[in-house]
């Protein structure tokens, strides 16, 4: 609605209709319908609109926004109320559509973060997982791997991946190096069982997340965890020695599977 309208003032329908915001049109349907008819008219015959008249139309107007189909409407208006019972039973109305608008956008926020979820991981949620040198590493891994069988296979699997997924894996790899501190911290030999069920961990995460991983393999990987430096300082910035620790561990899981034979299937 705008402008505004002194009080005792009656307005003709096409003041009306601009102050209220309604075409000229639906006040005279409005009126042939019997909804809400001019209660006055002037000295030349022109219907008028009074100050009654318009409270009604603002209620009107009101239940229209709300969805209120006409007949209903006219069943609203049909018992006598006064002007605060009218505004409180819209109000409650609004209320309720509002209460349902919450719950409509909470399901939408929820299908967008489910959506969400399904997208790629982005550079940003890969530093946020595993730091800032994550993508140099990668970097410097495909310069020297990333022709081999390996290393594409890792990259088909891990292309679709979202940022939930990486975080499931670098759970998993937490826990891999939690194992292999524990067999540490509780005095453990490489060759004891402990450590070797970490390092058969260790290969079967390999095998199932990224690319097919033997114990030939995955000795292979062992040595390079004492080879390059930087490997070597991932594992013992954990615990002091923990780099020699998984490859021992690993070259002792790989002779016990090589003891015990091909699984009998």
């Amino acid at each position: 609605m705008t402008g505004t309208t002194r009080v005792g003032e009656s307005l003709t329908v096409g003041q009306v209709a601009e102050r209220f915001g309604v075409t000229v049109r639906t006040l005279h349907h409005y009126d042939e319908i019997g909804l809400l008819s001019p209660g006055e008219r002037s000295a030349a015959g022109y219907r008028l609109y009074t100050q009654d008249d318009l409270v009604c139309l603002q209620h009107i107007v009101v239940y229209r926004r709300l969805g209120f189909a006409l007949e209903e409407v006219a069943l609203l208006l049909e018992h006598p109320e006064t002007v605060e019972a009218h505004l409180r039973r819209q109000r409650a109305a609004v209320m309720s559509r509002l209460d349902e608008m919450r719950d409509l956008v909470t399901a939408i926020d929820r299908a967008l973060e489910r959506e969400m979820n399904q997208q790629p991981a982005t550079t940003e949620d890969m530093k946020e997982l595993f730091g800032d040198g994550f993508y140099e590493n990668q970097a410097e891994a495909q310069e020297r791997w990333g022709d081999t069988d390996a290393w594409k296979q890792s990259a088909q699997r891990t292309k679709g991946w979202t940022k939930a997924d990486w975080a499931e894996v670098k759970a998993e790899t937490d826990a891999l190096h939690a194992a292999f501190v524990a067999a540490m911290d509780a005095g453990e030999p490489p060759t004891s069982e402990a450590a070797m069920d970490a390092a058969e961990q260790h290969r079967l995460h390999i095998d199932r997340r990224f690319y097919d991983c033997s114990h030939a393999f995955h000795t292979g990987l062992a040595d390079m965890y004492v080879s390059d430096p930087r490997f070597t300082a991932t594992y013992d910035e954990i615990r002091p020695g923990m780099s020699f620790y998984v490859r021992d561990a690993i070259y002792a899981n790989a002779e016990r599977a090589a003891a015990q034979g091909p699984p009998q299937g």
